[in-house]
């Protein structure tokens, strides 16, 4: 039974790897990749880029303070820097196997400050809908705002969108039917576990008042205030990136935000952050918006590199500061 865990788990990640290699293979197949130095050296605006980093930070900061709030209606109360940096290793642990960070900073919480798992896992599940929700509301606001732009766009240049899926290579369709299959598949595979968590009486119960939490939280604006901090901030760290580069500086807050909302959404599918359809996703908006294809890449490429990396030094951090910190008995 556990080599057949094992051997499942191994599946996965290797899917994974697969397909957002595959993506990146296709959309990066005749690219110069010996200009990406001089791009990172001498065109690149890297105070832009460095300022854009204390919004990275603060985004899974507030996710760990947030995080602690909805542990405290289930009778949870976990120190607040053990929270914080139980995030910034779940983020990082996911670029390894994806979706496993939610189970890990959970397990985290459990070993330092004697968390039950099944509760903090319900209110993962809570701020994980929570999230969902204002995404859905910020992405058909945001496409409403810019509902005249396209329809300019088209008018201006005589093109339908008939015209637009025409124009989509074999290989475009493919990588498009890819994603769409594996956001199906993970969405599967979490319903599926929901139900083995259901089996147990003890689990569900748990998993249920780490969901009903939110109506308990004490202080509900703060909350809220939280829950949009958390995505202002994200969309702070990708926005101030715009301004590194000459092909992206001049776009404005529009284009920025329905390419960090399509991101968002992309990153569903099950790749190391996001590696293949969020390069695909963002690139194809910024092309939209009148960015050269080969412009659109660097951008994608050097800021998607750079943000990992941010994520990766955040989650060693996390974990050596952890280990200073005693465990409750």
């Amino acid at each position: 039974m556990e080599m057949k865990k094992t051997l499942n788990k191994i599946s996965q990640v290797a899917l994974s790897l697969l397909l957002g290699g595959a993506i990146l293979y296709w959309m990066y197949r005749d690219f110069d990749f010996n200009r990406i130095s001089y791009v990172m050296f001498h065109e690149m605006n890297w105070t832009w880029m460095l300022l854009s980093f204390p919004f990275g930070i603060l985004a899974q900061a507030i996710r760990g303070w947030r995080w602690r709030q909805t542990l405290d209606p289930v009778g949870e109360h976990p120190r607040r820097s053990v929270a914080v940096y139980s995030i910034y290793i779940s983020y990082a642990s996911s670029l390894v196997i994806p979706r496993i960070g939610e189970l890990a900073r959970c397990a985290i919480l459990r070993r330092w400050d004697k968390v039950s798992v099944p509760k903090s896992l319900g209110t993962v599940v809570t701020e994980r809908a929570i999230d969902s929700v204002l995404v859905a509301v910020i992405t058909g606001l945001t496409f409403l705002w810019q509902l005249p732009v396209f329809t300019s766009f088209f008018r201006r240049t005589g093109t339908r969108i008939d015209q637009i899926f025409s124009h989509f290579t074999t290989v475009g369709w493919w990588v498009t039917i890819l994603c769409a299959l594996a956001a199906l598949t993970l969405i599967i595979l979490l319903l599926r576990r929901l139900s083995i968590y259901n089996k147990v009486k003890e689990t569900f119960i748990g998993l249920w008042s780490g969901i009903i939490s939110v109506k308990s939280v004490r202080n509900m604006p703060l909350f809220i205030f939280f829950t949009i901090a958390i995505w202002a901030s994200y969309f702070l760290h990708y926005y101030l990136t715009f301004f590194c580069f000459d092909a992206t500086s001049h776009l404005g807050v529009a284009c920025a935000l329905v390419t960090f909302i399509v991101g968002s959404i992309a990153v569903i599918v099950p790749t190391p952050n996001g590696a293949g359809p969020w390069h695909f996703a963002v690139k194809t908006m910024l092309i939209l918006y009148g960015v050269a294809s080969n412009d659109a890449l660097y951008f994608v490429l050097i800021v998607h590199t750079i943000q990992t990396l941010l994520v990766v030094a955040l989650g060693i951090f996390g974990w050596i500061a952890l280990n200073f910190i005693p465990k409750r008995a």
